[in-house]
């Protein structure tokens, strides 16, 4: 797992170099925040199901984290929360009825460390223009945490709480 890890955080890290130059930015934009710094990793093993009308799965949802890579059945994807510059993509996880199903996904999230639970995150201000005004208000990380573990997976993204309405 550690040796793994560390060759996700050196994809992370080239990832958030280029989509730092996809979105017009320095290339240590992404890398410099706070979410470099937080990897959390979850692993779900799903044996086959011969009866698929019986099972829950998971509901339909987006991921809380800023970066996810996503390593599924030979699939992959990812997701990051840029002022909807990238979009976070809604997913259900469904039963199959061969094979087991495995899934790692790596979420890059803020770090969990002393003071950082009452700091302000928000757009990033260098995307921020008066014809690109924010879509979204700052909230804290205890703030994010809190909506999210009360809201659970309901179907909207996390990020639709935090709309700014014009």
């Amino acid at each position: 797992m550690m040796e793994y890890s560390k060759y996700i955080i050196e994809l992370g890290l080239i990832l958030f170099e280029l989509l730092s130059e996809a979105l017009g930015l320095n290339l240590n934009n992404l890398k410099d925040m706070d979410y470099a710094e937080g990897l959390f990793l979850t692993g779900h093993y799903y044996p086959p199901c011969p009866e698929l009308e019986l099972t829950l799965g998971l509901s339909n949802h987006t991921d809380s984290g800023f970066l996810i890579i996503f390593i599924q059945d030979q699939m992959g994807g990812l997701q990051l929360i840029t002022n909807d510059k990238f979009k976070s993509v809604n997913h259900r996880v469904l039963a199959k009825n061969v094979g087991p199903r495995i899934s790692v996904a790596s979420f890059f999230k803020m770090h969990f460390q002393e003071g950082i639970a009452s700091k302000l995150y928000g757009p990033m201000k260098e995307l921020l223009l008066e014809e690109n005004p924010p879509i979204y208000r700052e909230t804290s990380k205890e703030e994010y945490d809190a909506q999210h573990y009360s809201i659970g997976l309901d179907g909207t993204s996390l990020l639709s709480h935090f709309k700014l309405h014009r």
